[in-house]
């Protein structure tokens, strides 16, 4: 299955925040959207960064506290792996597991378009082991 398939079935809606916002206000966005991770984009178009659930928890554990207080560019990861719309579910799978990441922003033409999870991955997979267990059982059983 294309980005794209999975986008078109899921929705194309990222969720972004500036970097100079404060980690307090990324905490609400993530709780109020129920998400794991935000892009961080000053325009809604253009990826500067992206920051997760797990980039807080490390960060409050070596630094404390006081990071809820400072800005999203101060914890956020930079260095953001995406995927064009063509790419496929099972060309991200590899990417996410290599460099352990769980969400990947989609691109077109440098432009925000989607983000893709590693549920959107789980879920397509979990769907074609399904279809190949129906297959083989209907295969078995001669198609009763």
């Amino acid at each position: 299955m294309r980005v794209t398939e999975a986008l078109r079935r899921k929705g194309s809606s990222v969720v972004t925040i500036a970097k100079d916002r404060s980690v307090r206000d990324l905490l609400a966005l993530l709780a109020q959207h129920g998400i794991g991770a935000v892009v961080v984009s000053d325009d809604g178009a253009h990826v500067d960064g992206i920051v997760s659930e797990r980039d807080v928890v490390r960060r409050l554990h070596s630094d404390g506290d006081g990071i809820l207080d400072g800005t999203v560019a101060a914890i956020m990861t930079a260095g953001v792996h995406t995927c064009g719309p063509e790419a496929t579910l099972d060309e991200l799978m590899p990417v996410m597991t290599e460099h352990r990441v769980r969400h990947v922003p989609v691109l077109v033409d440098a432009r925000l378009t989607g983000i893709v999870s590693i549920g959107d991955v789980v879920k397509h997979r979990i769907a074609e082991v399904q279809a190949e267990r129906d297959q083989l059982t209907a295969y078995i059983t001669g198609g009763r």
